[in-house]
């Protein structure tokens, strides 16, 4: 069994006490919240009570509403006090502002996961890194979400630099493993990993694998550069960008892409797993 329901299943089994879930990893209203629901009420079923669940993308205030609101109907039609009042953690780089506005629009959340504005200088801007699975047993996955930028690009990728004549960075492209890799002086292809009208041929000058295997099958593969080598790497990469990437207001967005093949597969992957809605 796979999906969102069976990793709640796995994850209530493990922790029946303290079943708290994430519901928006593909859709929170047809998919996380009905999912949630279903688990939670099968532990009840078992004597458990559970904890509640987190939103971490989209509009929360709209969102918590709605699901409390589900929460409530539950609660009343199987005669549940403790549903009601599940907990609604709302998380997504909250800070005080984002509190205020949720404040004045209106919502039924519990409590907020705030960590990145918690605990950095705003002038010293912190860098977000998740891990996400992209491929299980040879299997590639997607994570959807709410808010399309939290979307994975699926299954193995090999990335590429592609450089213009003076030695100025392009864009980085994202290959399928499967692929063969750019060469310099061929047309390729490099398109937005979403939006399907932004697209351009781009004929490299020089093109560089960005991707170095460090650890292979339990040990290091090569030994590790030096701090004077990495420094000297993010400088030289840092010089071969466009003065316009780099200036501290409004700085243009460097360009990553993804090859034709590789924009097709995540599109169809993402219609594969995204739960398709019922109107009536």
């Amino acid at each position: 069994m796979e999906g969102e329901l069976a990793a709640f299943l796995s994850y209530a089994k493990a922790f029946p006490q303290n079943f708290l879930a994430l519901i928006d990893t593909y859709d929170v209203i047809k998919s996380g919240l009905p999912n949630f629901c279903a688990v939670a009420m099968a532990l009840n079923d078992l004597g458990y009570q559970s904890q509640g669940v987190r939103l971490d993308s989209g509009d929360l205030s709209y969102l918590s509403n709605y699901v409390h609101s589900k929460f409530c109907k539950l609660a009343a039609m199987y005669n549940l006090p403790w549903f009601e009042k599940l907990t609604i953690v709302a998380s997504n780089d909250i800070n005080e502002e984002t509190i205020h506005s949720l404040n004045q629009q209106g919502h039924t959340i519990s409590c907020y996961g705030i960590g990145t504005h918690l605990v950095t200088c705003q002038k010293q801007p912190a860098l977000g890194c998740v891990f996400k699975l992209v491929e299980v047993k040879g299997k590639a996955r997607i994570k959807l979400s709410e808010d399309v930028e939290k979307v994975t690009v699926p299954g193995k990728k090999n990335v590429f630099r592609l450089y213009s004549t003076d030695g100025t960075a392009l864009v980085d492209l994202l290959q399928q493993v499967s692929e063969p890799p750019p060469k310099k002086g061929q047309r390729v292809l490099c398109r937005h990993p979403i939006q399907e009208s932004k697209r351009a041929y781009v004929i490299p000058a020089e093109v560089k694998s960005l991707q170095e295997v460090y650890w292979a099958n339990g040990k290091l593969a090569k030994s590790l550069p030096t701090l004077s080598e990495l420094r000297t790497k993010a400088s030289e990469s840092l010089a071969a960008l466009r003065q316009d990437h780099k200036r501290t207001l409004n700085p243009t967005p460097y360009k990553v892409s993804v090859s034709s093949a590789l924009y097709t597969f995540i599109h169809e992957l993402w219609l594969e797993n995204a739960p398709i809605g019922e109107l009536s």
